[in-house]
């Protein structure tokens, strides 16, 4: 049975490379590459593949709430986060989001390979580089984090806004009033206990909404 792969990131290197990997695994195919998490929604449900390969860090939608979207529409894909970040809280967010895999980017090319036929078959993979670091999410239960407190909907205002989109740009995106976008605004500020953009941009960060500039 060959594996059917989805490649999300949004570096065209990084997407050869992995390409050129999977390339000599048999029984492996990539069926597509998306550089944006909204565009590996999309593909997802359009390609309908076994296994997408995605970066934490992308444009317009991060991976992983470009995961938890995959997961609640598309249970059955199985999803592989690859990230540079080895904290916990990154990995605890990507797996409550849907994935069963999570791997540091400077892995071996092995562990790639791996980790596909892993959770293909149904298993969960952290890269052995984070188990002296990070507990296994299955045994140790939910990390609590501020971003528990915030909707899907305040989340995705919340990476735009970090992102520099004015509230008239993200109302044409998302398809609200520019004032329901600074209500949301506000809403995300008094949740975070920030009082200005800046502290928006340093929580996001932290917390693995929006990629680093």
């Amino acid at each position: 049975m060959t594996i059917r792969v989805l490649l999300a990131d949004d570096h065209a290197l990084m997407r050869e490379g992995l390409r050129a990997l999977l390339a000599t695994a048999p029984g492996v195919e990539v069926v597509g590459e998306v550089s944006t998490g909204r565009e590996a929604e999309m593909q997802a449900l359009q390609l309908n593949p076994d296994v997408v390969l995605m970066d934490v860090a992308m444009p317009d939608l991060n991976g992983i709430e470009a995961a938890r979207a995959i997961h609640l529409k598309c249970p059955a894909i199985r999803i592989v986060m690859l990230s540079m970040h080895a904290t916990a809280e990154y990995v605890y967010r990507a797996f409550e989001a849907g994935a069963s895999g999570y791997l540091l980017k400077e892995v071996a090319v092995e562990e790639v390979i791996a980790a596909v036929r892993t959770v293909h078959v149904g298993g969960r993979y952290l890269s052995p580089a984070l188990a002296a670091s990070v507990p296994d999410p299955a045994a140790s239960g939910h990390l609590k984090s501020p971003v528990d407190s915030l909707s899907a909907r305040e989340r995705q205002v919340l990476q735009l806004v970090v992102e520099g989109k004015t509230s008239r740009e993200i109302g044409h995106m998302i398809h609200l009033a520019p004032s329901s976008v600074q209500t949301y605004r506000t809403r995300l500020m008094m949740k975070l206990g920030v009082s200005d953009v800046p502290s928006l941009v340093k929580f996001a960060l932290e917390h693995g909404l929006t990629p680093p500039v």
